[in-house]
């Protein structure tokens, strides 16, 4: 396991994603569980499989296709990547990392990210979005903080703020075309845990009680990533299973995919009107 990521290493994935790609990026998006299929809108498309660049930390979950898709949308130079990999499936923070890394090499200014996550907010129903307003970072708060380590400080300071994680400005973009759109759209908090495993009713009792909307195990460290960076953030949750704040229903991935495809139409709506207005 890379427990910590030098500039180097970072530069020779950059370079080799660059060599492939036709133009400089300036949007890039991250697609969770079941919603790699917005990569489809991309025109002009040029793919990068993970195994392909160095030290890419490549997905073993179903639902992650697992490459990178680089082209134009909306009048928009994009990069997508198609699924991400987890710190639970055995990957350091910094290699999850990575990505975010070499998209702020390559010029990214923007991230959008997503994912599919579990309804803690018991109004919340499968099918529906969230604008993530805030996160609560529950890996990182016992110490496995993605900057752990040298502070990499071409990229940013040791001690970087995150009271305005998500972008103001971005998040009212995104209202607005929701509003237009008539694309029902919730805002809340989202939280990251561990995982692999779901939640027990009384983590998600705990979890409601602290203020969260929605739970899954990813988007956090890449966030944090970003903004050490500079890098503007928006983010969507698609939600993909009920508040089992009872114990009266089980969670299976296969919930999850599922309900990526009532998502996915939802986001792709979303996220093509965001870069319309850029």
């Amino acid at each position: 396991m890379t427990e910590f990521l030098s500039v180097a290493q970072i530069d020779r994935a950059a370079e080799v994603v660059r060599e492939r790609l036709q133009a400089q990026p300036r949007i890039a998006a991250i697609l969770g569980s079941g919603l790699g299929g917005l990569a489809d809108a991309v025109e002009e498309a040029i793919y990068i499989p993970y195994p392909e660049i160095p030290g890419w930390p490549t997905s073993t979950v179903p639902g992650h296709t697992g490459r990178l898709v680089s082209g134009t949308l909306e009048g928009q130079r994009v990069l997508f990547m198609q699924g991400r990999a987890h710190f639970y499936e055995g990957y350091s923070m910094a290699q999850v990392g990575l990505p975010i890394r070499v998209m702020q090499r390559l010029g990214v200014e923007i991230l959008i990210v997503t994912n599919a996550a579990g309804a803690v907010n018991p109004a919340f129903e499968p099918g529906d979005i969230m604008l993530i307003t805030d996160h609560l970072n529950l890996i990182g708060m016992a110490g496995p903080n993605p900057l752990r380590g040298p502070n990499l400080d071409e990229f940013g300071p040791r001690f970087p703020d995150m009271s305005q994680a998500y972008d103001r400005e971005l998040a009212e973009i995104a209202r607005q075309v929701a509003r237009e759109k008539k694309v029902p759209l919730h805002e809340g908090v989202y939280v990251s845990l561990a995982g692999p495993s779901f939640e027990t009713p009384a983590d998600l009792r705990f979890l409601r009680t602290v203020g969260v909307d929605a739970v899954g195990m990813s988007t956090v460290p890449e966030v944090i990533v970003a903004r050490h960076g500079g890098t503007r953030v928006l983010g969507f949750s698609g939600i993909s299973n009920k508040a089992n704040l009872d114990g009266s229903t089980v969670t299976t991935h296969e919930e999850v995919l599922e309900a990526g495809q009532i998502m996915v139409p939802k986001l792709e709506v979303l996220i093509r009107s965001v870069l319309a207005r850029l």
